[in-house]
């Protein structure tokens, strides 16, 4: 790998795992087994470690991947929740141990690993005065009231101490649960996939008075900060905040890594019995002096690592394969076979994901199948352990769906279906194109878009401009002003910067930032319509899949109808760059500290918004770097080179025009 493919390829990686991370650590609804998260992460690492030089700010080896959200308010972490480096395997852990030993003897501290939400509690003067979600270690978001809704966190502490900041993990027990999920089930609600989500998603409630139905539960496992008392170990810590009322984490110190080895052996054999979801054991090490000089890395601290357990496997029988149609028109096959209990949770299907895989498995209607959930959240089918006699899958060659023929692209792994009025295609399309990040149509969600596509309303992505009022009042659960929001959130979105609607497209491969770059490059939709593929692959960062995913979008003849369809009903096809601003045209920031209300990504997008770029290391060509709290060698190096600094709010009064 070159240079300049191992750049494209870090950029490819780089917003994939963020959007991972998002759906994460946000919205709490992971889409990607945790190995195939860590194998992306190890392709990163490897490419960085090759090309130091090609590594940026944003890399996802260099922050956690969480975010504060806009529901509650931020709050900045004065000790940073940092998360911790995972291993795979005890010749792992032996390395780590070998590392601490080249300067010290060490003890361990090894504790099970909670999957939950890691949350702060601060005390002043012994009174919970607030608590907050780790966010992005830096920045999150202040849950006080809701966290006051777990009974076993106490208000007040025997100790009234100047200040103590603790960090703990918030969980759902199992048996709460599975109560959630057959309340929702019997609301036809959707159901929450596993404890983490369902306590995560209890913790951002609105109203303290749900969260507190969730039974949820509390393990504190760390002392960020304390004032009017010191320690030597942190063992010493959890047995004192013990005594003090908190509920803390199970902890055995062990004297050698050898005993660490065998007490994670036996959390491991033990972990299917606890009340509670852990995915792994943490071996930290005791000394609070050694761990000081030890120290960290940009993400990670240097003394501990967290070890994952492989996912536990059970065998069952495989009864179907069904077969869904998604956005893009991809056939996905799901396994349907005999509940198995996995993780805590009864599980009874899993996606076999394309053709290839089926053809890797070898598998077939009858067979009997080894299943795991990857991470204990996603199942998956391992293998086929015994062969039941029937026909090895094919995916079928028409659509399930509407009988129009569905077949394999090229090199892609995917079967789609081939007509781009298929109904499942309608409904994916219809879901992604009032999205969020698309046109963001507030009150268009899954329920809603289905009634549409079965009354025969809407037919496609622009067919939601022709809505009237009596057609939304035509639809369950709709009432005058239920639809006039409808209505009025469809208006509004005519509004909205073009890249939106490239992105609503759902041309794969297509995010957010990429069709702001295509809009950058081109000044319009027609511009991007009428690329070469030549003047796609001019774009940094786009490679050939996405310069020939775009040409392909726009050959076709439906897509063309569509897009005069959009500009018919006056959607915005010209790039407005006031709007998005090229203010900062040709200039180029660094970001370096802690900033006191922006997380470094939100920062950086303003800036790019603004068309200025942000590089990841200070040189005479830096035009600004903007400096927060504990700015390190960038600042440095900035004020040697007479490199203009600012603070957040002077970035805040550029980009506003102050």
């Amino acid at each position: 790998m070159n240079k300049e493919e191992a750049k494209k390829r870090l950029y490819e990686l780089y917003s994939i795992i963020e959007e991972h991370n998002y759906n994460y650590y946000v919205l709490d609804a992971p889409t990607v087994e945790d190995d195939e998260y860590d194998r992306l992460m190890r392709e990163v690492k490897s490419i960085e470690a090759q090309f130091p030089e090609l590594v940026t700010e944003d890399s996802p080896t260099r922050h956690v991947g969480g975010a504060a959200v806009s529901t509650f308010e931020k709050v900045t972490h004065t000790v940073q929740m940092g998360s911790l480096q995972d291993v795979f395997s005890e010749e792992e852990l032996y390395r780590f141990d070998s590392t601490v030993r080249s300067e010290f003897e060490p003890a361990y501290s090894v504790e099970p690993k909670i999957d939950g939400l890691s949350v702060s509690l601060e005390y002043r003067d012994g009174v919970l005065v607030r608590g907050s979600t780790r966010g992005d270690g830096f920045i999150g978001e202040d849950i006080t009231e809701n966290l006051r809704t777990i009974k076993t966190i106490p208000r007040k502490l025997a100790e009234k101490l100047p200040l103590l900041e603790v960090r703990g993990e918030v969980y759902m027990p199992r048996d709460s649960f599975a109560k959630l999920v057959a309340e929702q089930e019997e609301n036809g609600e959707q159901p929450a996939k596993n404890p983490r989500n369902a306590a995560a998603g209890s913790l951002r409630q609105k109203d303290s008075s749900v969260t507190a139905k969730r039974s949820l539960g509390i393990f504190i496992f760390n002392v960020q900060q304390v004032e009017g008392k010191s320690f030597t170990r942190h063992s010493e810590t959890l047995d004192w905040l013990a005594e003090l009322g908190f509920p803390t984490v199970g902890h055995k110190v062990c004297q050698n890594i050898d005993e660490a080895v065998a007490r994670i052996r036996e959390i491991g054999e033990e972990k299917h019995g606890y009340p509670y979801d852990t995915d792994g054991a943490v071996i930290k090490v005791d000394d609070l002096a050694q761990r000081e000089s030890l120290g960290s890395t940009a993400k990670v601290p240097k003394w501990a690592v967290a070890f994952k357990y492989p996912p536990e496997e059970k065998e069952t029988v495989l009864r179907e394969i069904e077969v869904n149609v998604g956005r893009t028109g991809a056939l996905t096959p799901v396994a349907i076979f005999d509940t198995v209990q996995l993780a805590g949770t009864a599980v009874s299907r899993a996606s076999l994901h394309n053709q290839d895989i089926m053809d890797r498995l070898g598998i077939a209607v009858g067979d009997t199948i080894a299943v795991r959930k990857a991470g204990e959240i996603i199942p998956e089918v391992v293998r086929v352990t015994k062969h039941g006699g029937g026909v090895l899958y094919r995916l079928p060659d028409i659509c399930p769906v509407c009988g129009h023929p569905a077949e394999k692209c090229g090199d892609e792994a995917a079967v789609r279906c081939t007509n781009p009025g298929c109904p499942a295609q309608l409904l994916r399309r219809l879901e992604h194109f009032a999205s969020r990040d698309a046109m963001n149509i507030e009150g268009l969600g899954e329920a809603v878009v289905k009634q549409l596509a079965d009354s025969g309303l809407v037919k496609s992505p622009a067919d939601l401009y022709e809505l009237n009022e009596q057609d939304v009042l035509s639809l369950a659960g709709f009432k005058a002003k239920s639809a006039g929001n409808l209505l009025k959130a469809i208006e509004n979105s005519r509004q909205n910067q073009p890249d939106r609607l490239l992105y609503a497209l759902g041309i794969r491969g297509i995010g957010r930032r990429s069709a702001e770059l295509l809009l950058r490059k081109f000044g319009s939709i027609d511009g991007v319509m009428n690329a070469s593929r030549d003047d796609i692959l001019s774009i940094d960062s786009f490679g050939e899949v996405l310069a020939d995913s775009v040409t392909a979008a726009f050959a076709d003849g439906q897509m063309r109808e569509l897009m005069e369809k959009f500009r018919e009903y006056g959607l915005k096809f010209d790039y407005d760059k006031a709007a998005s601003g090229d203010k900062f045209a040709g200039l180029t920031f660094v970001l370096t500290g802690t900033l006191p209300t922006l997380k470094r990504e939100q920062a950086k997008e303003m800036i790019e918004n603004m068309g200025g770029k942000c590089a990841g290391s200070v040189s005479k060509k830096t035009n600004y770097v903007v400096a927060g709290e504990a700015a390190g060698s960038k600042l440095t190096k900035a004020q040697e080179l007479g490199v203009a600094i600012l603070t957040e709010q002077q970035l805040l009064e550029m980009i506003n025009g102050e």
